[in-house]
C-alpha cells in the first residue's frame, strides 16, 4: 500500500499561517481563439496560486510533498484553524467560479476538478465526517519531525533550527487534540497509544546526540533542548491521558467504528472518483470473487497430481486450500524476511528492463527499510515517497520486521506472503508498482495531478502491474505463481467485500474471518490482520480493485483502439504521465489525442 502521513493534513488541513486570497480576473477578448489562450493563463496562474496559498493552511503536508518553506511550522488542530480552514475553501471556490470550462484544454479541465474535488473533501472532513472528534489517531507529530531528520534536504543545522521551532507547538498541539477528542472509537484510541508511543523512535536520544554533535550554538542547543523536554513530557502525558481514555471506553462501551451507508458513500465519491456507486463497485466484486475461485479451481485441477497421490477432493474450495497450504510452508525464515525483500527489488529492475515494459529512472533511490515504530500497526509493507518539489529523495519501502510475533503468528504470516506471493508483493509496492509510479507522477507537468493524487489510481496501478508482469512473461509462466497471484488478486476483490460489508452491511468480526479464509484462502494472522485494518480505515481498502479494473479494463479498450499499433510500455508511459488522476480522466485524456 501506499503509505499517506499527511492523510490527516488533507482531513483536517489545519494552519497556523495567515490565509492568503488568491487574486485573479475574468480575460475577455474580441476573438475566442485569444480569450481561450487568455483564461488558460489565468488557470495556470490560479492553479500555482492555489498550492502556494494551501501549504500556508497545511505546511506539513507541503513537507511531505517537498516543499519546504514552512518546514518549523506544526499546526495546531484547534477550532481556529478549521474556521480558517473554511474559509479558505469558501476562497477558492470563488475564485474558481470565474473559468470558464469551455475556453481550458481537456489537462486543465482535470486539473479543475482535481481542485475543486479536494475543497469539497475539506470541507466535508470538517463539517459532516468529523473525524477530528472520533478518531484520536489522527493526532500524532511524529511523521513530520522524522521527515525533516531523516531527509537530506538541506545541511543538517538547517533542518534541526526548524525542528527546534516544530518543538515549541508540541504542547499545544496535544492539548488541542484531547479539546477536540469527543466520543471517540476504542480502536483508533488503541491505535493512537501504539502510534504515539512509537514518536519516541523520532524524538529520541539519538536526535539529542545529534544536536549535540552539530554546528548548532550553544544557545541554539541550548533552545533544542528545552524544548525537546517540553514535547516530549507533553507526548507522554497525551499517553497517559489516552490509556485512561481506553480503559473508560472498555469499561463504558465506544463509539461504533462504523461509518454507515450515507457518509459511507459520500467518502467513496471524493476517495475514489470512480464513476459508480460503492454500492455497484461491491456487487461487481461479488461477481469478480467467483470468477477468480473459477480459475484456482482449473489450476488446482492441473496441479493436484504433482503434489498428491490422493483423489482431488469434490468440492473445488476444499481442494484450492489444500493445495495452497501444501505450497506455503515454502517461504523465507522469519529474520530473512526484509533482507529478502532487499535481494529481490534487483531482479524485478533487471525483468522490467529486459522486456522493455516501462522506463526506469535509475537515479531516483528506492530504498528498503525497517518500518519506523511510530508508523507500525497499519499495514505490513508501504512505501513513502518524496514529493514533486523533491524528486530527487528517497522512496522508502517499508517492511515491518516479525519481532511482535510469537512463533506461530510468525510462521502464519510467513505462509500467507509465501515465495510467491512476496515477489508478488514487491512488484505492488516497488518495482513496476507504487515505486515507478510516484516517480512518474513526480515527474507530471501539472503539479495538481502530481500533488493531489487519486488513491484509486495509485492503488490500482500497483495491482495492475502484478497481473501484467505475469502475463509479460515473469516467473515463466509458472503455474503455482498463476495460482498464488490468483489469491493475492482474490484478496483484492475481497478487500471490497469486506470493507462494504463491514462498514454499511454490519459484517461482525466472525463473519470477517470466514470470508477471508474461506473464501479468499488467506491465513489467520493475514485475515486478523485485515480486520483490525477494515477497524481504523474506511473506502480505502476498495481502491485496489476499484482502480485495477477501470486501469485494466481501458488498457484493453486502448489495445481495441490502436490495433497494431499498440505498444505496452507507450501506453504505460502515456498512462503515467499523468500524474495521478482519476483513471476517468487519465481516459479521456489518452482517448482525446
Amino acid at each position: 500500500m501506499l503509505n499517506k502521513p499527511l492523510s490527516l493534513a488533507i482531513m483536517l488541513a489545519l494552519g497556523s499561517a495567515s490565509l492568503t486570497a488568491c487574486q485573479t480576473t475574468q480575460q475577455q477578448s474580441q476573438s475566442p481563439a485569444v480569450s481561450a489562450e487568455a483564461e488558460q493563463q489565468a488557470f495556470a496562474a490560479y492553479s500555482q496560486a492555489f498550492i502556494d496559498a494551501l501549504w500556508q493552511i497545511a505546511p506539513t503536508w507541503g513537507l511531505y510533498s517537498g516543499y519546504h518553506k514552512y518546514d518549523g511550522i506544526l499546526e495546531i488542530p484547534d477550532e481556529a484553524s478549521r474556521k480558517q480552514t473554511l474559509a479558505f475553501v469558501n476562497t477558492q471556490r470563488n475564485l474558481l467560479k470565474v473559468f470558464d470550462l469551455n475556453l481550458l484544454t481537456p489537462n486543465e479541465v482535470t486539473d479543475f476538478r482535481l481542485i475543486e474535488n479536494l475543497l469539497n473533501k475539506m470541507e466535508w472532513q470538517i463539517t459532516s465526517f468529523k473525524s477530528w472528534q472520533w478518531m484520536p489517531s489522527n493526532y500524532n507529530v511524529a511523521g513530520g519531525f522524522a521527515q525533516i531528520i531523516n531527509e537530506d534536504f538541506a545541511p543538517l543545522e538547517e533542518r534541526l533550527r526548524s525542528v527546534t521551532s516544530r518543538l515549541v507547538h508540541v504542547p499545544a498541539y496535544y492539548e488541542a487534540a484531547r479539546s477536540n477528542i469527543s466520543d471517540p472509537t476504542l480502536q483508533h484510541t488503541q491505535l493512537a497509544i501504539m502510534q504515539n508511543k512509537g514518536a519516541f523512535s523520532v524524538l529520541s536520544d539519538a536526535l539529542k546526540q545529534k544536536v549535540a554533535g552539530s554546528g548548532l550554538t550553544t544557545a541554539e542547543k541550548a533552545l533544542f533542548n528545552e524544548r525537546f523536554a517540553l514535547a516530549t513530557q507533553a507526548i507522554n502525558e497525551h499517553i497517559v491521558w489516552l490509556e485512561d481514555l481506553a480503559a473508560t471506553l472498555e469499561k463504558e462501551g465506544a463509539r461504533d467504528f462504523r461509518i454507515g451507508e450515507a457518509l459511507y458513500e459520500e467518502k467513496f465519491a471524493m476517495d475514489i472518483q470512480a464513476g459508480m456507486s460503492a454500492r455497484a463497485l461491491y456487487e461487481k466484486a461479488m461477481a469478480d470473487k467467483t470468477r477468480v475461485q473459477g480459475e484456482m479451481a482449473k489450476i488446482t485441477k492441473d496441479l493436484w497430481p504433482k503434489y498428491f497421490s490422493k483423489p482431488m477432493p469434490s468440492d473445488d474450495k476444499v481442494a484450492i486450500r489444500e493445495l495452497i497450504d501444501h505450497l506455503s510452508v515454502r517461504h523465507v525464515k522469519r529474520e530473512d524476511f526484509v533482507s529478502e525483500v532487499r535481494k529481490q527489488i534487483p531482479e524485478l529492475n533487471d525483468f522490467v528492463v529486459e522486456k522493455q515494459l516501462i522506463t526506469l529512472d535509475p537515479n531516483k533511490p528506492l530504498v528498503v527499510r525497517e518500518t519506523p515504530e511510530y508508523m507500525r500497526g497499519f499495514a505490513g509493507a508501504s512505501i513513502s515517497a518524496p514529493g514533486p518539489y523533491d524528486k530527487g529523495g528517497n522512496t522508502y519501502y517499508n517492511v515491518t520486521p516479525l519481532d511482535a510475533m510469537n512463533d506461530e503468528q510468525a510462521e502464519s504470516y510467513l505462509r500467507e506472503y509465501n515465495h510467491w506471493i512476496l515477489q508478488i508483493l514487491n512488484i505492488h509496492e516497488a518495482i513496476p508498482g507504487h515505486y515507478t509510479q510516484l516517480v512518474y507522477s513526480n515527474e507530471s507537468p501539472s503539479m495538481v495531478k502530481s500533488l493531489f493524487g487519486n488513491g484509486a489510481m495509485i492503488e490500482g496501478w500497483a495491482v495492475y502491474t502484478e497481473r501484467m508482469m505475469l502475463e509479460e512473461g515473469y516467473g515463466d509462466f509458472e503455474p503455482e505463481l498463476w495460482l498464488m497471484y490468483y489469491k493475492w488478486n482474490l484478496r483484492v476483490i475481497c478487500n471490497t467485500i469486506l470493507d462494504y460489508s463491514i462498514q454499511v452491511l454490519g459484517m461482525e468480526e466472525e463473519e470477517a474471518i470466514d470470508l477471508l479464509t474461506q473464501e479468499a484462502f488467506q491465513q489467520q494472522a493475514e485475515a486478523e490482520g485485515k480486520w483490525r485494518r477494515a477497524t481504523l480505515s474506511q473506502v480505502q481498502l476498495t481502491s485496489y480493485y476499484s482502480g485495477y479494473r477501470e486501469i485494466y479494463d481501458f488498457r484493453e479498450e486502448y489495445k481495441g483502439v490502436k490495433g497494431e499499433n499498440f505498444d505496452l510500455r507507450a501506453f504505460h508511459e502515456e498512462f503515467l504521465s499523468f500524474g495521478s488522476s482519476p483513471v476517468k480522466y487519465v481516459r479521456d485524456l489518452m482517448l482525446s489525442k
